[in-house]
């Protein structure tokens, strides 16, 4: 059985909109570019709820740190990121990035982005402690580790082949470096918001706690 995080309370959940977040997120900007850090465990729902997010904010993009990691490390990417994407982003250049793990295997392409106002950075570590100077809103997106390690499972299965089982093994090999980092780091320590990411809400609804 893979290591796990335990379950936390934050608070009574609060039903809001994506809309009203991206009002809180402009409310909060200041001059210039704008810095969203959106984090979790695997299988949370944390992509699901950068995406959303960004569609409600006009001009915005998302990074995942996903493609910053492939093939380089699950966790310890820091200054990759920065240096290819955060800082040339928040001094207004265009970002066309290919990450070490990219070059090395002959992956394709780039990481790229085109926002102008507002770029969300989601993934596993994305609220770690280096990058939250720079941004102007931190989440946490919190899901029992059962419903994380059944999303994760469904929607791998078949990828590349892959058997269920595998995809378990992959999911316990991977929480092997995720659980330590997030434990000693504590994103949710510093998160503005935190996100109920155990259910898919209708009508744009979700449940949050605002710290």
């Amino acid at each position: 059985m893979a290591l796990a995080l335990p379950d936390r309370h934050f608070g009574e959940w609060a039903p809001t909109t994506y809309a009203d977040i991206a009002a809180a997120v402009t409310e909060r900007r200041g001059a210039g570019r704008t810095l969203v850090l959106v984090d979790g465990s695997s299988g949370s729902g944390k992509t699901t709820f950068a995406l959303t997010l960004a569609d409600a904010l006009p001009g915005a993009g998302v990074v995942h740190t996903d493609d910053i990691a492939w093939n380089l490390h699950p966790i310890d990417w820091t200054d990759e990121l920065m240096s290819g994407v955060v800082r040339p982003w928040m001094d207004g250049v265009q970002v066309d990035y290919r990450p070490p793990g990219w070059i090395t295997h002959g992956r394709p392409g780039s990481v790229t982005t085109t926002a102008t106002d507002v770029l969300i950075i989601e993934g596993v570590g994305a609220g770690r402690h280096e990058l939250v100077p720079w941004a102007c809103l931190v989440v946490w997106v919190q899901t029992p580790h059962a419903i994380a390690r059944e999303r994760v499972l469904t929607r791998d299965i078949g990828i590349d082949g892959d058997t269920r089982d595998e995809v378990a093994a992959f999911f316990e090999n991977w929480a092997a470096a995720e659980v330590p980092f997030y434990l000693a780091e504590r994103p949710w320590d510093r998160a503005d918001l935190v996100v109920d990411g155990s259910s898919d809400a209708p009508d744009g609804a979700i449940r949050v706690v605002w710290r």
